[in-house]
Parts: structure tokens; C-alpha cells; sequence
């Protein structure tokens, strides 16, 4: 496999390379091939028409953010039944 060199990063975007590397718990390499490829490649579905591109979404929440999604999208769970009749 090809290596890749870049020369130059200016220190802020390196900073936040690796502060997201740590937020999502990977290293700076993984999230610097993972974020070239989304740049770079357009989403592709595999065999069974399924797409991959929110793949580095998954695990990515805390509980907290977990918490604040679903407070906020509760009401949109409620049936109002004389809409339905």
C-alpha cells in the first residue's frame, strides 16, 4: 500500500486533527485516510445497495449527545389518533 506524506500542516489544523482523533477514538492516520476518502471518493454502495458513508458517524455520540437526540425527537413519537380516524 502506498504511503502518503503531507509537509507543512499549519499547527491549528494539526491540533484539531488530533483532538477529533481522540474524540472519536482513533488515530490521527485513521481519521486523516478516513476524511481524505470522504473528501476525495464519492459514496458507493457495496453489493447489496447498502452505502457506507455514515460509517464514521457510528459510536461517535457520547451518552449525553445520545440523551439530548432523543429528548428532542421524542414528540415526533407521539400518534395523535384524530389525525388517524
Amino acid at each position: 500500500m502506498p504511503t502518503l506524506i503531507v509537509r507543512d500542516v499549519d499547527d491549528r489544523l494539526h491540533k484539531r486533527l488530533k483532538s477529533e482523533a481522540r474524540r472519536r477514538r482513533v488515530s490521527v492516520n485513521t481519521l486523516t485516510k478516513e476524511l481524505l476518502a470522504q473528501g476525495v471518493a464519492p459514496a458507493v454502495a457495496d453489493a447489496a445497495g447498502r452505502y457506507a458513508d455514515l460509517d464514521a458517524l457510528a459510536g461517535t455520540w457520547s451518552t449525553a449527545d445520545a440523551r439530548r437526540f432523543n429528548e428532542a425527537i421524542e414528540p415526533m413519537s407521539k400518534v395523535e389518533p384524530e389525525l388517524w380516524s
